[in-house]
């Protein structure tokens, strides 16, 4: 009589995980580019999803531990999609040390995800605008993206850097904990705190950004007096929320951040531990 073989239900371990990263990110760099930027157009949008999640919980007053553990809720949806976003893709540096691919094919797949993600952003946040979700409770809402974004918009370019660093540390340990999961709550459940820790910490993420930051310019200049009245100092505001600062003071350095946090910190880390030559496979 034959044995009857139980399917396994452990975790992948950190090797099994390495060596999936690097399968996982040289299939997304070598993806054909129609499909990568419909997926990438789907992340940007999940992530901003997450924001309004976030936001919504702020206003009510759930704070932002609450606020950052419902945010997670963006990347659970990228993950169980598969859905092609920027700050995880950074990780197709592990791809690129193994030979696996170009710098060509990995700088292309950056673009091409990039610009998608911004897309997917940019919809959501015309979807929110002509839904007039913003303005429920008062104008609470659209108080909130302008005063979020004004605070990000404070930040120097270094420190724009430094929190776009920590902050994909974590998004790309929640990303590379969910290739070791064995089913679908598995990956959610790994996304959860990381992702509630840089919200509650108020790291920056690039792509998250390009829903709140263009969110936050749009309602300071088209809020109703009664609005602005709500602000702190709606002078300074005017002059903090524009179109270059966004771009400039938070969006580069925010993405060049992003991309020594997951794409060095956790891809190549985790690639000179497990798969750099002469380490020995397990």
């Amino acid at each position: 009589m034959s044995e009857i073989k139980l399917p396994s239900f452990d975790a992948l371990d950190p090797f099994q995980i390495c060596y999936k990263a690097e399968t996982a990110m040289e299939g997304k760099a070598k993806k054909a580019v129609s499909s990568a930027f419909l997926l990438a157009i789907m992340a940007g949008l999940f992530i901003g999803l997450g924001f309004i999640y976030c936001s919504v919980a702020n206003v009510a007053g759930a704070g932002k531990i609450v606020g950052g553990l419902v945010f997670s809720v963006g990347l659970m949806l990228v993950v169980i999609f598969g859905a092609d976003l920027f700050t995880g893709s950074a990780m197709t540096l592990v791809a690129r040390a193994s030979g696996k691919i170009t710098w060509g094919q990995l700088l292309y797949n950056w673009v091409v995800v990039y610009f998608g993600n911004l897309v997917g952003a940019l919809l959501l946040v015309a979807l929110v605008h002509f839904s007039g979700h913003a303005w429920q409770s008062g104008g609470a809402i659209a108080v909130f993206y302008i005063n979020t974004t004004a605070h990000k918009l404070s930040y120097t370019f270094v420190e724009a850097l430094f929190l776009g660093i920590l902050c994909n540390l974590m998004v790309c340990l929640a990303v590379w904990m969910s290739l070791g999961g064995r089913s679908v709550l598995d990956k959610m459940l790994v996304c959860l705190f990381p992702v509630g820790l840089f919200i509650a910490s108020g790291f920056e993420h690039s792509i998250a950004n390009m829903f709140m930051l263009p969110s936050g310019v749009i309602a300071s200049q088209i809020a109703p007096p009664e609005v602005l009245a709500k602000l702190a100092d709606p002078k300074h505001i005017a002059e903090t929320l524009t179109w270059s600062n966004v771009i400039f003071k938070n969006l580069i350095p925010v993405t060049i951040g992003n991309i020594i946090g997951g794409g060095v910190l956790v891809g190549l880390f985790n690639w000179l531990i497990y798969l750099r030559p002469g380490v020995a496979r397990h």
